[in-house]
């Protein structure tokens, strides 16, 4: 515990656990989309499991440093094509995992976008869109995996002590645990909110697919897009209130409260 009376120790922690959160902002996305699939008497077992899942992930990949330093090993080479300026490409265990993370994501969300538009698990039908509670638990730890590589090597990189960085890791999963049920909640009163988060996911798993072909992207730029994305929906959502308050009909004649002068009010 010598780390406790080393200042920079406290700053890595606190900024650690701001980027753990941050990092964690397309975690939560995908497990409201997931979510929103069960029973709403599943959901909030659901969420706790899945975030908890996505701590442990964490916390087993961290204690296991040499394994993940052992993934950026190249394991094959993919020959380039100099005519077209298509370089060659080293794939190591991390490309492969964030290839198959990516298109994981990429297949998801285009899937929960269909079955958005073809009003599957509407009506009567509904229970035929509804997924199951180990299938949930499974596509989430399936995609902890991939998210928790990055999460990981950004800790790695910014702190020295394990402990800095487990303490890190649990304060965000606690903060994600308290706001993944309100985002959820919010989420699904309104349609084009899950419209926007699967189409983010489709941005990251993109973005995923990129880093695994050794093409940085950014995460600056996602994380803006996403930002500006929500704030112009937030607009419209206040305006679309603002129009269904002005469109309201009035009361009918007969059920206008009378004056005590016998006027109609209104």
């Amino acid at each position: 515990m010598e780390w406790l009376a080393d200042p920079n120790a406290w700053i890595a922690l606190v900024t650690l656990t701001a980027l753990e959160i941050v990092l964690g902002i397309d975690n939560i996305i995908f497990l409201t989309v997931l979510v929103g699939r069960l029973p709403e008497s599943q959901r909030n077992l659901a969420r706790t499991l899945g975030l908890a899942l996505a701590m442990g992930t964490r916390i087993l990949l961290l204690l296991s440093l040499a394994w993940i330093m052992s993934l950026t090993a190249p394991l094959f080479e993919v020959p380039g094509v100099p005519s077209i300026k298509v370089p060659r490409l080293d794939i190591s265990g991390r490309d492969l995992i964030l290839l198959g993370g990516g298109l994981f994501l990429l297949w998801k969300s285009v899937h929960e976008i269909h079955n958005s538009l073809e009003g599957e698990g509407d009506g009567e039908g509904g229970k035929a869109g509804r997924a199951s509670f180990a299938s949930v638990l499974i596509q989430i730890a399936i995609i902890d995996i991939v998210f928790s590589l990055d999460s990981v090597i950004t800790a790695v990189g910014l702190a020295d002590q394990v402990a800095v960085m487990v303490i890190a890791i649990v304060l965000a999963v606690a903060v994600m645990m308290v706001a993944a049920k309100p985002i959820g909640e919010f989420v699904d009163r309104h349609p084009t909110i899950k419209m926007l988060a699967l189409s983010f996911l489709i941005l990251v798993g993109f973005a995923l697919v990129a880093e695994g072909l050794d093409f940085h992207v950014p995460k600056g730029y996602i994380y803006f897009a996403m930002a500006f994305s929500v704030a112009v929906e937030m607009l419209n959502i206040r305006i679309r209130a603002r129009a269904a308050v002005v469109k309201a009909p009035s009361a009918p004649v007969h059920l206008r409260k009378r004056m005590p002068d016998g006027h109609s009010e209104g």
